[in-house]
């Protein structure tokens, strides 16, 4: 399987792909948030990377880009973003949160509220987790 820079264009296209084939059975979120995310320390980028994700009953879209008027804005770096959405581990957000590595702008109790951040985990995020490290350069 070829493998890409996480959240290079190609690796966005390629988690699409993981996506549309688990779309049928990933939780629907039960309310509508706009988040934009700005990932620093892009090793591949000279500037900061701007990317999306707008969930609503029934659909949740991650792309590159930033929306207008977002819920929440997070600022993060690009190992915590990737250790967060390829590694699944939201304990490393957490950390960096605290060390006050990201910063969030906006609702942000709406955006735990929308994932339910703190809850049990998605038995399907193993499966996604697994198929994204598998596209991930860097990822064993």
């Amino acid at each position: 399987m070829e493998r890409f820079p996480f959240l290079s264009p190609e690796w966005i296209e390629a988690a699409r792909a993981i996506a549309a084939v688990h779309r049928e059975r990933l939780p629907s979120p039960t309310e509508e948030v706009r988040v934009n995310l700005v990932v620093t320390e892009v090793p591949f980028a000279d500037a900061e990377l701007l990317a999306h994700l707008a969930a609503q009953p029934g659909l949740v879209e991650v792309d590159l880009g930033a929306l207008d008027s977002p819920d929440v804005t997070v600022t993060l770096d690009y190992e915590t973003t990737r250790a967060i959405f390829v590694e699944g581990n939201a304990q490393a957000g957490m950390q960096a949160f605290m060390a006050g590595r990201v910063r969030v702008d906006g609702d942000i109790g709406r955006l735990m509220a929308v994932f339910g951040m703190g809850g049990a985990p998605d038995p399907m995020a193993g499966d996604i987790g697994a198929e994204l490290r598998a596209i991930t350069e860097g990822v064993d």
